[in-house]
């Protein structure tokens, strides 16, 4: 009796890839599952103890494209990742890589110091070192013992 019932996420994947056919017949985007996520371009942010650090994937993109700023706790990446479209004439399929204007700000975990900040770009990575604010390194407390 179970087998010749029908499992019921079949019909939600049988919907996904009609949906799928229909975008891919009109040109439409590149289909609902293998839409791009995340936002241009990608970054990692960690703390390496007395500064956090800031790597940005940009391929593509150009040195004096890029433009960094430093608010109370927020960092703003903005940039241009020129090119031209490679396909005038004929129709794309699928459409992930991005041209234009970018722009990202993300909220630091720590207060830093923007005057100490550095940044440096190699092979299309970005790679930004944000020293720690004094108020933010964490202090030692002497303990007195009676």
């Amino acid at each position: 009796m179970l087998l010749s019932k029908r499992f019921p996420f079949w019909d939600i994947e049988r919907t996904l890839d009609e949906m799928n056919h229909v975008f891919d017949v009109f040109g439409g985007p590149a289909g609902l599952r293998s839409m791009p996520t995340g936002t241009f371009p990608a970054l990692n942010v960690y703390d390496a103890g007395d500064k956090l650090v800031v790597t940005a994937e940009a391929p593509g993109v150009e040195a004096k494209d890029i433009e960094l700023n430093v608010v109370e706790n927020s960092l703003t990446l903005s940039g241009k990742r020129n090119g031209q479209p490679e396909n005038k004439d004929g129709r794309y399929y699928r459409r992930e890589r991005f041209c234009g204007q970018f722009s990202r700000t993300i909220s630091l975990a720590e207060k830093v110091n923007p005057d100490k900040a550095t940044a440096q770009f190699k092979n299309g990575i970005l790679t930004i070192e944000l020293p720690k604010a004094e108020e933010a390194k964490p202090r030692s407390i002497r303990i007195k013992a009676e």
